[in-house]
């Protein structure tokens, strides 16, 4: 029976078998393969956040809206309050001098 050899023994045996020409090759794979994992990730998350940021900008414009409607409906009820105020005030006062005129 023969022994399978370890990672590391087979690592070693390449190494001896290949030279100095396979460990630069392995080294450069090595940064080629992070380098691009890097940049892949870089993009991703700057696509990312751009994303998040025109969602932001939308869902700001939906309040800032939605907060408009509320002061324009706000306006309208207080002018109507204004209005019964002022003719409630109109009719105490005819009353008051319809009243006085006996």
């Amino acid at each position: 029976m023969t022994q399978q050899p370890t990672i590391f023994e087979q690592i070693a045996q390449a190494f001896r078998d290949h030279g100095i020409t396979a460990a630069i090759g392995v080294w450069f794979t090595f940064i080629a393969g992070l380098a691009t994992a890097v940049t892949r990730k870089a993009f991703t998350n700057e696509a990312l956040l751009h994303k998040l940021e025109q969602e932001l900008a939308e869902e700001r414009n939906r309040i800032e809206k939605r907060r408009d409607e509320d002061r324009k409906i706000d306006h309208d009820r207080l002018a109507r309050i204004e209005r019964d105020i002022h003719d409630m005030r109109n009719l105490i006062f005819a009353a008051f001098q319809h009243r006085n005129g006996d």
